[in-house]
Parts: structure tokens; C-alpha cells; sequence
């Protein structure tokens, strides 16, 4: 009798327990014209978007169809290289390397230099400092030493 009610006891505490833990609950449904769960809107793949560039950089009407037309190429070569699995994980990072540069040098002469500077530092906020090839040591200098070895 003792035992039943010990197992009858721990089931109701198990099942108390996983009903309060379970947080399983729908996301909510996106808003009209939001990209499917998961997905970045465009733009935001590769960096800022134009409405984003033309706000903080101060376009002028002239070099909104240019920057427009970069920021376009780019999101094209970003998907491509993204969607290209004949390439290894390194060859991919090396290819996004070049992107980024030769959207580099095409903002340059697209920016006058304080806009560009901007440009440049907008685009560091969201890259991680360190080597992007996974040189180095992990985590960097400050990282937790490891425990020692026993």
C-alpha cells in the first residue's frame, strides 16, 4: 500500500512538473508582409538595407539608385555563395570575403569619405572580432582556461 503511494505520488509530482515546464506554446503569426520565421528581411542579410543607408548616411538622390544597385548585387552574390553547396565551409567564408570587398571598393567610390566611414563602421557593429579563417587560439586571450589535466 505504502509503495502505491509513493508511485501514485511521484507520477502526480512528474506530471505537475513537466506541465509547468512546458513552454511549448505557437509563436505568434508574423505581421502582413514579414519574412517567414527564420529569415532575416532583405537587406538585412548582408548588412544594412537602403532605407537604413539613406536615414544614417544622408544619401543624396544621386547615390540612392547606385547604392541601391550595389546593396542589390550583394544580395544576390550573398545568396549564391549561401546556396552553393559544392563549396566547403572555408572556400564559402572566402568567397563572402571577396563579396564584401569588392562591395567595399564600389561604396567607396560610390560614398563621399565621411559617408564611407560610416558605412564602415555600421558594417563592424554586427562582426565578430578574431581571425575569420578560425585561426588562432578559441575564444582569444581572454578566454577561460581550460581545467587542468589530471
Amino acid at each position: 500500500m505504502i509503495i502505491a503511494a509513493l508511485v501514485a505520488g511521484n507520477l502526480l509530482a512528474c506530471t505537475l512538473a513537466l506541465r509547468a515546464a512546458d513552454t511549448n506554446t505557437p509563436p505568434a503569426s508574423p505581421p502582413a508582409g514579414a519574412p517567414p520565421p527564420g529569415q532575416r528581411p532583405p537587406g538585412m542579410r548582408g548588412g544594412p538595407g537602403l532605407e537604413q543607408l539613406t536615414q544614417q548616411l544622408n544619401l543624396t538622390e544621386e547615390q540612392k539608385p547606385k547604392v541601391k544597385a550595389i546593396l542589390d548585387t550583394r544580395d544576390k552574390k550573398v545568396a549564391e555563395a549561401r546556396n552553393d553547396t559544392s563549396l566547403s565551409q572555408e572556400d564559402r567564408r572566402a568567397k563572402m570575403q571577396s563579396i564584401r570587398e569588392e562591395i567595399t571598393a564600389q561604396m567607396k567610390g560610390v560614398l563621399t569619405p565621411e559617408q564611407f566611414e560610416k558605412w564602415q563602421q555600421m558594417n563592424q557593429r554586427g562582426r565578430r572580432p578574431g581571425p575569420a579563417s578560425g585561426g588562432g587560439s578559441p575564444g582569444g586571450e581572454n578566454a577561460p582556461k581550460p581545467p587542468p589535466q589530471k
